[in-house]
């Protein structure tokens, strides 16, 4: 008795195969996505709370506030200058200067990226 049976998965059993992964992904890939962007704005809420707090404590302790964001770094307020995950550079933060120039340069900081944030704000207004 000669049993030659090949073995091996049907077409249509790799079809069922690939359209349960198809599913799992349509379902996956979006929440992923989403979850990058919610944390590129929790990064961003964070890196200017804490560039804003330096700049508090510098006003604190010299009566004003810095002539620029390099000056939190070189007079060790800051590690170094926050990175804007949106922009993905530290170069494009938006200056605001206090209302009185004898006060200093950079009274705030906010971001220079585009576009509207997940719970709809605008990037610029935060």
């Amino acid at each position: 008795m000669s049993t030659d049976i090949k073995r091996g998965f049907t077409l249509i059993e790799l079809l069922v195969v690939m359209a349960i992964i198809g599913t799992l992904l349509t379902i996956a890939v979006p929440r992923y996505f989403h979850s990058i962007e919610k944390s590129k704005e929790a990064v961003l809420h964070q890196n200017l709370t804490l560039t804003r707090q330096a700049l508090d404590k510098y006003f604190g302790d010299n009566s004003k506030y810095p002539p620029s964001l390099d000056d939190l770094v070189s007079k060790k307020y800051l590690r170094s200058l926050p990175f804007d995950p949106i922009t993905e550079s530290n170069t494009t933060w938006l200056i605001v200067a206090p209302d009185n120039i004898e006060n200093g340069a950079v009274y705030d900081i906010k971001s220079g990226a585009q576009g509207k944030a997940l719970d709809g704000s605008e990037y610029k207004d935060w």
